[in-house]
C-alpha cells in the first residue's frame, strides 16, 4: 500500500483524507516539517509516498493524476508531490532541506528575486520546487479544467470549492481515457462507446492485461471462423474481428482511465496486435484452401508488407526522436496541412492505420472472398507504405540534423545483424560513405530476392545472391548509422530476408511449403517486434547471445538459400517447419522471461496508430 502524509493543520470539513484513502493511500498526518521527516523515515523503502498539503482543494482525478501514475518516479500537482521507491532518496533529501530553518531552496530563490510558481508556505510545493532544482524531472500532469490548489485564505478556499463544483471530473476522466491522436474510424466509430466499456471494466476490477487477452482470444476465434471456409464463418469472422478491435481500444482506454500502466501491459498490447492480425491472415488462407483457392502467398505477402511498414515507422522515429537541429521544410508543410481540418483526417486515413485496416478486412471478409480481401489489403498497404516512406525520405534529406549515438545504436539493434555480418565488418574496416549505405543495402537485398524468385528451385543462384547479401549488409552497418537515410536499413533488411523466404517457398511448389514459410516469417517478425518494444521501453536490445543463436538476418537468409539448394522440395518444406519452430521457441522463451521480469519503466503506446 502507498502512504500519504498530510502536512499542516487539518481543515474542518475537508474530504482530503477520504479522497486519498479512496486512491489506495494509507494516510498519516504531520503537524509540521519535523514530524513529516519522522513519518517519511518510517515508511518502508519499497512503498510509494506522497506529501499533501492539508489545505488542498481540488478534484479527485487531479490527485489521481498527480499521485498514482506508475510511469513517473516523481510527480506533483499544486499542493501535492509523490515519489516512487526509486526516487525516495531524492524526496527525503528535499524534505530535509525544505524543512530546515533557512527555508531551503524555495526561500533561497525568493531571496534572490526569483518568484516561485507555488506558495512558499506549502511544504509539498516547496519540496516539488526543490526536486526540480535538483534535476529530479518532476512530472506535472496537464490538468486542463481540473482544479488543484492550496488556497491562502477562506475566500480563496470558497472560490476553489466553487470551481471544483463547476467541473465534472468524471467527464474529464472519460474524455482523457481516449488517445489524443487516433485514426478516423477509431475516433468516430469506436471510442464514443468503448470508453464506457473501459469504465465498466475499471469498476469491476478488471485490468488492461485481462482486456488485452480477451481481445486476443476474440481475434483467434475470428481466425478460426474464417478458417472454416464457409460464408457464415466469414461473416462471423468479420464481426468478431471488429469486436476484437473494440476490446483492443478498450484496454488502452482502461489503462488511461485507471492509470494502470505497466511494462508487461505495453508489451502485451503491442505484440498481441500483431499476433491477432497475422493469425487472422492465416485463418483466411486456411479458409480459402478449404474452398480450393491457395492464397498462402498473398497472406505471407500481406504479412511481409505490413511488417516492413511498421519497421519504417520504428526506424524513422528512433533515428530522429532525439536529433538536434531537427528542421525540415517538409515537416513544416506537414504541420501546415494539419492546421486545415479535413486534411488531418484524410492524411490519417490514407496511411491505413489499424482501425481502418481492420474495418476494411472485416467488411471484405464478410462480403467477398479471401483472395479479394488480400488483393485489396495489399494494394492499400502498398499505397500507404509508399506515401509514408516517401514523406519520411523527403523529411530526412531536407532537414539539417545531427543524429545521436543513441539513435545510431537503436538502428544497429533494429538491423539485427548476426555473426556473419560482424566477421565481414571487422575485415571491411570503416565502411561506406553517406548515401552509399542505404543504396548498397537495397542493392544486396534486391539481388538475393531476385536470385530466389527468378530461378528454378534447387539451383545455386540463390546461394550466390545470399552471399552477396551477407557482404553488402555487413558493409552497410560497418560504421555508426548516423546518415540521413540510414534508418532505411532495417526495413530493407526485413524485406530482403522475408522476401527470400517467400520466393523460395513459392518456387518449391509443394503443398505446405508456403504455410511453413508463413510460420518462419511470423517467428522472426516476432523477434523484430520484440526488439522494437524493448528499445521503446529503454530496456535495450535483446541479448547478443540470442541474435547469435538465431543467426541474424543475413545468417538466416543464407541458411534458407543453402537449404533450398541442397534439399528436395519436400525436405525443404520440413526444414522450414523445423526452423520456424526452433526460432519461435528460442525467441518466445527469452522474450517472456524478459518481459515478465523486466525492470523497464511502465509505459503504454501513445504513438502513431499502427
Amino acid at each position: 500500500m502507498s502512504t500519504a502524509i498530510v502536512t499542516g493543520q487539518p481543515v474542518p470539513g475537508s474530504s482530503l483524507e477520504n479522497d486519498l484513502r479512496s486512491l489506495g493511500f494509507d494516510v498519516r498526518v504531520a503537524a509540521d516539517a519535523a514530524e513529516t521527516e519522522s513519518l517519511l523515515a518510517a515508511v518502508p523503502a519499497d512503498r510509494r509516498v506522497a506529501l499533501v498539503d492539508a489545505r488542498f482543494v481540488g478534484h479527485l482525478h487531479a490527485l489521481r493524476l498527480g499521485l498514482t501514475d506508475p510511469r513517473f518516479p516523481l510527480a506533483a500537482v499544486p499542493g501535492a508531490v509523490t515519489a516512487q521507491p526509486a526516487a525516495r532518496q531524492a524526496l527525503t533529501r528535499a524534505v530535509t532541506r525544505e524543512g530546515s530553518p533557512d527555508g531551503g531552496t524555495a526561500t533561497a530563490r525568493a531571496a534572490e528575486g526569483g518568484a516561485p510558481a507555488l506558495a512558499l508556505d506549502s511544504l509539498a510545493d516547496r519540496v516539488a520546487d526543490a526536486l526540480d532544482a535538483d534535476g529530479g524531472a518532476v512530472h506535472r500532469p496537464e490538468l486542463g479544467s481540473l482544479v488543484a490548489a492550496v488556497p491562502a485564505d477562506p475566500q480563496a478556499r470558497n472560490e476553489a470549492r466553487q470551481a471544483v463544483s463547476a467541473v465534472d471530473d468524471e467527464a474529464v476522466r472519460l474524455k482523457s481515457a481516449v488517445k489524443s491522436r487516433d485514426g478516423f474510424f477509431t475516433t468516430f466509430f469506436i471510442s464514443p462507446y468503448s470508453r464506457y466499456i473501459a469504465r465498466w471494466c475499471a469498476r469491476r476490477g478488471l485490468t488492461p492485461n485481462q482486456v488485452t487477452t480477451a481481445s486476443l482470444l476474440t481475434a483467434l476465434i475470428a481466425a478460426g471462423c474464417a478458417a472454416t471456409g464457409t460464408r457464415a464463418g466469414f461473416v462471423a469472422a468479420g464481426v468478431l474481428l471488429i469486436a476484437s478491435f473494440v476490446l483492443d481500444c478498450t484496454d488502452g482506454q482502461l489503462a488511461r482511465y485507471a492509470l494502470k500502466y505497466s511494462t508487461l501491459g505495453a508489451w502485451l498490447d503491442a505484440t498481441f496486435d500483431r499476433a491477432k492480425e497475422y493469425a487472422y491472415y492465416a485463418g483466411l488462407a486456411l479458409g480459402a484452401a478449404r474452398g480450393g483457392d491457395d492464397v498462402w502467398a498473398l497472406a505471407l505477402g500481406a504479412m511481409i508488407l505490413q511488417t516492413c511498414r511498421h519497421v519504417v515507422d520504428f526506424s524513422f522515429n528512433e533515428a530522429n526522436h532525439d536529433a538536434t537541429a531537427n528542421t525540415s521544410p517538409t515537416a513544416a508543410l506537414s504541420d501546415k496541412l494539419d492546421s486545415v481540418g479535413w486534411t488531418v483526417w484524410l492524411r490519417r486515413m490514407i496511411v491505413l492505420p489499424i482501425g481502418e485496416r481492420w474495418a476494411m478486412i472485416a467488411v471484405l471478409t464478410a462480403l467477398t472472398t479471401p483472395r479479394i480481401t488480400f488483393y485489396v489489403l495489399l494494394v492499400g498497404c502498398a499505397f500507404a507504405a509508399t506515401y509514408t516512406t516517401a514523406g519520411r525520405v523527403l523529411r530526412s534529406v531536407t532537414r539539417k540534423a545531427r543524429r545521436t549515438d543513441r539513435a545510431a545504436q537503436a538502428l544497429a539493434d533494429l538491423a539485427d545483424s548476426g555473426p556473419l555480418a560482424g566477421a565481414v565488418r571487422r575485415v571491411a574496416g570503416k565502411g561506406l560513405p553517406g548515401l552509399a549505405v542505404p543504396a548498397v543495402a537495397l542493392l544486396g537485398g534486391a539481388v538475393v530476392v531476385a536470385c530466389s524468385a527468378l530461378t528454378d528451385f534447387g539451383g545455386p543462384l540463390p546461394v550466390v545472391g545470399a552471399v552477396v547479401y551477407v557482404l553488402t549488409s555487413a558493409l552497410a552497418v560497418a560504421r555508426p548509422l548516423k546518415g540521413a537515410l540510414d534508418w532505411l536499413l532495417p526495413p530493407f533488411f526485413r524485406a530482403a530476408e522475408y522476401g527470400t523466404v517467400l520466393a523460395l517457398a513459392g518456387k518449391a511448389g509443394v503443398n505446405g511449403a508456403l504455410p511453413a514459410a508463413f510460420g518462419l516469417v511470423a517467428a522472426v517478425a516476432y523477434h523484430h517486434y520484440d526488439t522494437v518494444y524493448r528499445i521503446r521501453g529503454n530496456a535495450g536490445a535483446p541479448p547478443a547471445w540470442l541474435v547469435r543463436v538465431i543467426g541474424g538476418h543475413e545468417g538466416r537468409t543464407l541458411l534458407v538459400a543453402v537449404l533450398a539448394a541442397v534439399l528436395t522440395a519436400a525436405q525443404f518444406k520440413l526444414a522450414l517447419t523445423v526452423l520456424a519452430v526452433a526460432v519461435a521457441l528460442v525467441v518466445l522463451v527469452e522474450s517472456i522471461r524478459f518481459w515478465v521480469s523486466a525492470g523497464a519503466p511502465a509505459v503504454h503506446d501513445e504513438g502513431e496508430p499502427a
